[in-house]
């Protein structure tokens, strides 16, 4: 790309970012950014119980040291890059959050707690600004997602592209000027941790989706750029290849393309656990009626290889225990992904003798769509098939706000409270039309 052209793709996307107001945002949108937020709520409340999110919140404590924001469901002072790394990793130690097909990771996950940090460092106190700002969060991260994966031949975490987004929202925050916020962004994509996905995905570790450090590396950056640091250009935004992508902002919201996760467990997972389910239901079966179940999947399915997890991580990245914990329970939620569910001596049955293969029709649909189709393999000699499945909650296919809900109370409230959470529910329901950011930010740090 020319010089001039860069130029005019900055231009472009800083007048999006900097000069975009709440008036300017459709309903619809109000309100997909109102139920990400309240979800990715729920999902921190969920995952403040891991030792992921306690090792990472006593190291931000320790190494990150300042008096800038407070850490999510923690009360105590970090520094605002400390701050959006604890809360970041602990949304991503329990994966249950939304997530998009092509960018294969997660917008909110880094952007809400960056956001979050940012609002307290700099006296943010306008609902319409904190909405509006987590909306833009979604639009730039999401195109910076499918950019990364478009012009680059390994699959990176959502970290890599999720410190670009967090730079743009620290940029706006900051009010940086057309240069500043475009080093920011520079910044942020070259330091960025572009690490390999499917090294977690065959080992899975606390490391996880890298959008933790990414979180750290985007406020970072933000600050950097204010003080004069600069970047090497942002190639996810300024090459000829992903120009299409930049030029839609404001038209085409991808705040929409979201999926919503009903389970906590890799979306790679969701197909087989959701057919289970389904079979499960449809049949009224219980586990002792099953000799064994077979999947059939796409690759990145199979390749979530963990038959016996030792840990909740290697439980999430797993499709073989979710999909026997739905057989045995009928459900999949926090509490079946913990140790203590680990020794169920049914689950360790179907999950062991699980038989998943790979379908190269399946394999040709990813990443736009998941599909994998289950048999049940009865004890009386049945064969039951469930036919090509995919997760519930896709965009094409959205749950309901009932739904979302249902979801952020079953996850927050052995957590916080039920005062807690319904205070929280209302205010982010009704953010930027009535109530105050004020109110909502005690509520999302105050320790448990």
């Amino acid at each position: 790309m020319t010089a001039e052209k860069a130029r005019a793709m900055t231009t472009t996307l800083h007048d999006f970012l900097h000069h975009t107001t709440y008036d300017d945002l459709p309903d619809e949108i109000r309100n997909f950014a109102r139920r990400w937020l309240l979800d990715l709520i729920g999902v921190a409340a969920g995952g403040r119980g891991t030792s992921m999110s306690r090792i990472i919140h006593n190291h931000a404590a320790r190494q990150f040291g300042g008096s800038g924001a407070q850490m999510l469901f923690d009360g105590r002072f970090v520094s605002p890059a400390g701050a959006a790394l604890a809360g970041a990793t602990t949304i991503d130690s329990l994966d249950a959050h939304d997530g998009h097909k092509l960018t294969k990771g997660h917008v909110g996950c880094g952007v809400f707690p960056s956001l979050l940090a940012f609002a307290q460092a700099e006296q943010l106190e306008d609902p319409q600004q904190f909405l509006t700002a987590l909306a833009l969060g979604y639009e730039i991260g999401t195109r910076a997602g499918i950019a990364l994966h478009r012009t680059a031949a390994d699959y990176h975490t959502s970290g890599a592209w999720v410190a670009l987004a967090v730079a743009a929202l620290g940029a706006r925050v900051l009010r940086l000027n057309v240069a500043q916020t475009r080093e920011a962004i520079g910044i942020a994509e070259y330091h960025g941790p572009r690490s390999q996905m499917m090294r977690t995905i065959d080992h899975p570790t606390m490391v996880k989706d890298g959008s933790g450090w990414g979180a750290m590396a985007g406020v970072s950056a933000a600050y950097l750029a204010q003080d004069g640091f600069t970047g090497a250009p942002a190639l996810t935004v300024e090459q000829d290849a992903v120009t299409d992508l930049w030029a839609d902002l404001g038209q085409n919201w991808r705040i929409t393309e979201q999926y919503f996760k009903a389970y906590p467990v890799c979306r790679w997972a969701q197909p087989p656990l959701q057919a289970v389910l389904n079979l499960r239901k449809a049949h009224h079966l219980t586990s002792a009626d099953v000799a064994r179940i077979e999947i059939t999947t796409f690759h990145e399915s199979r390749r979530l290889a963990v038959t016996a997890p030792k840990t909740t991580e290697e439980a999430q990245y797993s499709t073989a225990f979710p999909t026997a914990v739905g057989m045995v329970r009928g459900s999949c939620g926090p509490a079946d992904v913990e140790e203590s569910s680990f020794s169920n001596p049914e689950i360790q049955r179907l999950a062991r003798s699980m038989v998943i293969r790979e379908s190269d029709i399946y394999n040709a649909a990813f990443p736009a769509k998941r599909i994998a189709d289950v048999t049940l393999v009865l004890k009386d000699g049945r064969e039951l098939q469930s036919g090509p499945t995919e997760a519930i909650g896709d965009p094409e296919n959205p749950v309901s706000l009932e739904t979302v809900v249902a979801k952020f109370r079953a996850y927050s409230e052995p957590v916080l409270g039920q005062r807690r959470m319904q205070d929280i529910e209302t205010r982010v329901l009704g953010l930027g039309d009535h109530g105050d950011l004020t109110g909502l930010l005690p509520l999302l740090t105050a320790p448990l």
